[in-house]
């Protein structure tokens, strides 16, 4: 096995009820993510807010791992590329704590943007040049 089968296999892989994983962690990372946000908007207490903060990011790997399972080329799609995009920005916050709730805010408007557009350009790949069926 070489590294192109094993990251972009051609069938891509499935994975056993991957729709119900996907909607789960979803769903479970709306509510994190949700309690995040609002804690930090309303001032709660970092401490209180780290449980939250550890079921945000578990729930997103689980999310991460569903959709790179079946192939490494989501990370080139359009969609895969606004989730690097939010990560590189949720990267920052410790860095501009101040700024925090603006950094969320516009992590949040890309998510609603990245997961709600068409699929022609949310599964746009740049590496195939098209939406790989």
């Amino acid at each position: 096995m070489n590294l192109r089968s094993l990251f972009l296999p051609e069938p891509r892989r499935r994975l056993p009820y991957a729709r119900a994983w996907n909607v789960g962690a979803r769903t479970v990372h709306l509510a994190a993510t949700g309690t995040l946000l609002g804690g930090h908007v309303f001032g709660v207490a970092a401490d209180m807010l780290l449980a939250w903060l550890w079921v945000a990011m578990a729930s997103g790997a689980v999310i991460l791992a569903v959709e790179l399972y079946t192939s490494f080329d989501w990370l080139a799609q359009v969609g895969g590329l606004a989730v690097v995009l939010k990560l590189a920005l949720l990267c920052v916050i410790p860095f501009a704590w101040s700024a925090r709730v603006p950094i969320l805010f516009v992590v949040v408007v890309i998510a609603g943007v990245g997961a709600h557009m068409p699929g022609r350009f949310r599964h746009y790949s740049l590496l195939y040049r098209g939406v790989r069926s």
